[in-house]
């Protein structure tokens, strides 16, 4: 199947890892039966951008400018619409968007991932992420759009849950999966539905930790199979 000529950027690099796998499953995705049939993709690996959840925590740099710098950039290559490869991320980019700071459409992880989440768990589902992106709420505030319901680990777990995602940015994966899997199994004592991997670490932790794919929602999926939506649709 022919895509529809859009380009898409990819703002990444936060972090690398999540990068390179949204990258495999776009090729994954995409209904293509040749090289020219899939997406032109221009992506950004903007790596210096400061991280999300210090700052919020009060802790670092802001990272604000990297992140509208890094978008503008991406408008300026030639790309028709944007994905960011990061959920927390996502709290800065609103706050873009209802400034009317970027130019072209973006394909928003969180919406895509509630999306998901509503397809396939309409009961409900945990919500696991970096304290950074648990802090701003902002999974409940656009959940809340559709009545879509969360349940919130306690804050010890969402400590645990935060470094989790350290531990996938610092290349030690196999002991992610370790520490997420026992952190999952904790979770499912109290209410056994589906886990959502609401930081684009988490899904690299998943695999590792050889979970039941069914029981996970992973936002960096979700966010895939909604630029491969957007890429493939009439225009």
């Amino acid at each position: 199947m022919k895509h529809n000529g859009l380009t898409l950027g990819v703002l990444g690099g936060m972090g690398p890892a999540a990068t390179a796998e949204f990258q495999r499953l776009l090729a994954v995705k995409a209904p293509a039966e040749c090289d020219q049939d899939h997406p032109r993709m221009i992506v950004y690996s903007h790596t210096v951008t400061p991280d999300r959840t210090t700052y919020l925590l009060g802790k670092g740099p802001d990272p604000e400018p990297y992140l509208l710098d890094g978008l503008q950039t991406l408008i300026r290559w030639g790309a028709d619409r944007l994905a960011v490869t990061c959920n927390t991320a996502h709290h800065f980019i609103d706050k873009f968007l209802e400034q009317g700071l970027i130019s072209v459409p973006v394909i928003h992880i969180v919406e895509e991932t509630i999306r998901s989440c509503r397809e396939r768990s309409p009961e409900g589902a945990w919500l696991t992420a970096t304290l950074g992106t648990m802090n701003t709420g902002i999974y409940q505030q656009h959940a809340s759009a559709s009545g879509y319901r969360f349940l919130i680990p306690d804050e010890a777990m969402r400590e645990r849950i935060h470094a989790v995602t350290d531990l996938v940015k610092a290349g030690r994966q196999q002991e992610a999966g370790i520490r997420y899997r026992a952190i999952v199994e904790t979770l499912w004592k109290e209410a056994r539905i589906p886990v959502v991997q609401a930081c684009t670490e988490l899904p690299v932790a998943w695999q590792q930790a050889g979970l039941p794919a069914e029981m996970g929602i992973s936002s960096l999926e979700a966010l895939a199979d909604g630029c491969i939506r957007e890429l493939y649709k009439p225009l």
